[in-house]
This record gives C-alpha cells, structure tokens and sequence, in this order.
C-alpha cells in the first residue's frame, strides 16, 4: 500500500544546471546521495521543483533514467508526470520509463482553470491509462484552480487507480475535510513544508518538501518525530527550519533552495528562464542563515 510504502518524507528533487544551462548529472548525482543520505524515504523526480516546464521531453526521460541508476533501489521513486493537456499526458504515460516508479505524481492542469467536473473526467482518464498508481498534486496557488475536497474524495472512492494526493491548497479545513472523509488506504501528504508538522497532526501521512533537498536531515528527522506523535521534540526543530521556509520561497521555487545548496558547494546556482537566481539581498539572508 502507499501509505506505507510513502510513509514520511518524500523529496521534490531540483534539477542541477551548469554554466551553459545544460543538466549537471555530476551535481544530480550529489543531490541524490545527499537526500538519501539525510534520510528521506522516498524521492520524487520531474516535480516542478526540478523545473520541468523547462525541460525537453528527452531530457525529463533522461532524467528519470538516470534517477532509477543513481537511486538503485535504495528508497522508491516517485515521477512526476502532469500538465494541462490530458491527451499528451496520456501519452507521456504510456511512453515514460516508469518501471521502477512506485506511482506518478501528477499536477491538476494549469492555466485553463477547468471545472470540478473538468477535473474529475481528467484524472480519472489518467488513472485509466496510467500503468502506475496515481497521487494527484492539488496547489491551487500555481495552477489557478482548487481541487476541491469532495471531488478529491470522489476520485478516491470511484477511481481504483488513484491511491493518494498532494495537499498544497495551504486550507487547513480543505486538509480536515480530506482527512476525515477518504478511503483507508488513501494516502494524503502535505506540499507545504512551513504546514507539514501542523498537518501531520490532523492525520496526514508526511509531506513530499522542497526543504528537504538542502535540508534533509533536520526535515526529515522533525516529520518522523511528528509521525510518532511527539510534537514537543518535532517543534523544536520545525521552529529552527521556520526562517528557512521563509527564505526559500520569498522570491520563487526553486531559486531559494538552489542557492542554500549552491552554499554547500553541492551544486552550481543556475536556473533556466523565466526563473532566474536570488537577488543579492535575499541570497546573502540564506547565506546568513546557513552561517548561524
């Protein structure tokens, strides 16, 4: 079941770019051991943390390859694979190497701001096609439209091949509403790092973090020590994270955390347009903050 299998802390890998913004595999590599290493449970690869939409459809199966080698079965993969046209979807999934995921995360459709019922008929048709179990990714604030609680737990209910979601609406009573109402084995993780120790509380099953990449131990440590209950010693590290939630994601994501990991001397500070790197102002904040 999922809600084992993806138990705690899931990480959206970035996507390393070298100077002349070509994919920096020597530097993925790093990431990866580097999360793994820190003890997350699982990773997630071609999330929109590792700016997909900037990528080719051959260098995402590049990815992903490269992902499953360097991995080697050593926590499961999760792939990202969404959008807003049902049909190209479709065929991403019948043609990705998708293997050795575990399930695909997929993102409501952007920009066309489609109906529950638009919403419905699109994930269902997804989850007919797909060869891997379905996690829906609900972030309103990106994609202009909220999957509401009831239409998730509808999917949940009618759509076998459906087994979990991404909760990133930031609602807490949306998150209530979805944890009080799906299936038992549905898994549900939090997508906002700051709410993840909160939402825990309530019921969920982990979170699926961009912290996680730059700070995988301390993150991963605090989820745990949510999951069994003791909030009192998760709290003391959440409130040592809480400046890092902020600085990351003062500007845009994925740029906060790739220039914490630029820092580390893990990978190089470069992003693909329209995304673009810290201001000066900002990066020498997480700079700081990395010092203290």
């Amino acid at each position: 079941m999922l809600r084992e299998i993806l138990k705690g802390t899931g990480v959206a890998l970035i996507t390393p770019f070298k100077s002349d913004f070509e994919t920096d595999y020597d530097a993925l590599e790093k990431v990866i051991d580097f999360v793994i290493t820190g003890g997350v449970e699982y990773i997630v690869t071609l999330g929109t943390t590792g700016e997909t939409p900037t990528l080719s459809r051959k260098e995402k199966i590049d990815i992903v390859n490269f992902t499953y080698e360097k991995v080697n079965g050593r926590v499961p993969v999760v792939v990202g694979i969404g959008g807003n046209n049902t049909k190209e979807i479709i065929n991403d999934l019948e043609t990705f190497p998708l293997n050795k995921a575990v399930a695909v995360l997929s993102a409501s459709p952007y920009y066309s701001k489609p109906s529950q019922e638009g919403l419905f008929l699109h994930y269902k048709t997804l989850a007919e096609a797909s060869p891997k179990p379905i996690i829906l990714y609900n972030v309103p604030g990106r994609t202009g439209r909220n999957l509401n609680a009831s239409t998730t737990i509808r999917l949940a209910n009618d759509v076998k091949n459906i087994a979990g979601i991404k909760e990133a609406s930031g609602d807490m009573l949306q998150c209530m509403q979805l944890l009080k109402d799906r299936p038992e084995n549905f898994l549900i993780v939090s997508g906002d790092d700051a709410l993840a120790m909160p939402q825990i509380a309530c019921g969920m099953d982990g979170v699926i973090s961009v912290a996680a990449n730059g700070f995988p131990k301390k993150f991963t440590e605090m989820i745990r020590l949510s999951l069994q209950g003791n909030f009192k010693a998760a709290k003391i590290l959440n409130d040592q994270l809480m400046e890092a939630y902020d600085l990351l994601f003062a500007e845009n994501n994925p740029a906060g955390v790739k220039a914490a990991m630029s820092e580390m001397n893990i990978i190089e500070n470069y992003l693909r347009l329209p995304l673009v790197s810290l201001s000066k102002n900002l990066h020498d904040k997480i700079k700081n903050y990395l010092a203290k």
